[in-house]
């Protein structure tokens, strides 16, 4: 692959595993210094450390519960210093991936529930993205993972998928915001992939069954595709902003 983001740094949350991780070690391979975000599961994200650099890479982990906006903060007074033990400052590519999902309808969610699946997926999102911008030069990136779920029905997600449709207009409006200082703003909507959290859902064969059938290449994606969009995004994709990119293999075509 070749080093097309040579010099440049970027922050992925949620990068201990999944698309996350994938997201990371993409941009890692391409020559980034990658902050690895992780809140639980720091073996994990060492994890993602050592496969970046394995492959030639440079990258740090970083910890914060990205649902407090004091915790965000912290993060990225991590995220200076880690940058400036390296040699490197500001911050050239976001990609907002934490979040959290949750199989439930209406009836079945309670005040606190609400709060924290919107927490940590558009709150986090909103105030990290805030917290970088005095760090994103000119003509920088910031990419956020979104759903399918944003943009068809999902009884059973009713709260997650309103979370990641406020992400989607979220996306559109600060891509108007920064588009004078030439920095793209887009989010990323899989469908099914193949991570851990996938893995109770695919073991149900009606359910594996099902999602094979309402996709038009029959399976699910693997992380590494979802992946490529992202590095698409944060390299040569500068000119589209404000999308939500449907990278779903045609999920309900």
């Amino acid at each position: 692959m070749t080093r097309s983001l040579e010099s440049k740094t970027a922050l992925v949350t949620g990068a201990s595993g999944g698309i996350g991780r994938a997201i990371a070690q993409r941009l890692g391979a391409a020559g980034a210094t990658v902050a690895v975000h992780f809140n639980s599961g720091e073996d994990r994200a060492g994890e993602t450390v050592d496969l970046i650099e394995q492959a030639g890479g440079e990258a740090f982990i970083l910890q914060a519960d990205l649902t407090s906006v004091a915790s965000i903060g912290a993060l990225f007074d991590q995220l200076d210093a880690g940058l400036a033990e390296r040699g490197r400052s500001g911050l050239d590519i976001l990609v907002n991936n934490a979040g959290q999902g949750n199989g439930a309808s209406i009836t079945d969610i309670d005040e606190a529930l609400f709060d924290h699946i919107v927490a940590s997926n558009m709150k986090s999102a909103f105030f990290v993205t805030r917290a970088a911008l005095p760090r994103i030069p000119n003509g920088g990136r910031i990419i956020s993972l979104s759903s399918m779920v944003s943009v068809s029905a999902t009884p059973q997600g009713i709260v997650y998928s309103l979370a990641k449709a406020a992400l989607n207009a979220f996306t559109r409006s600060l891509a108007a915001e920064l588009g004078p200082r030439q920095i793209s703003v887009n989010a990323i909507a899989p469908g099914a992939t193949d991570t851990a959290l996938m893995a109770p859902i695919m073991a149900d064969p009606a359910m594996a069954t099902w999602i094979e059938q309402m996709t038009a290449m029959g399976r699910m994606a693997h992380p590494d595709e979802i992946a490529a969009v992202a590095f698409f995004l944060a390299s040569e994709g500068g000119w589209i902003t404000g999308q939500t990119i449907q990278a779903s293999g045609g999920m309900h075509l």
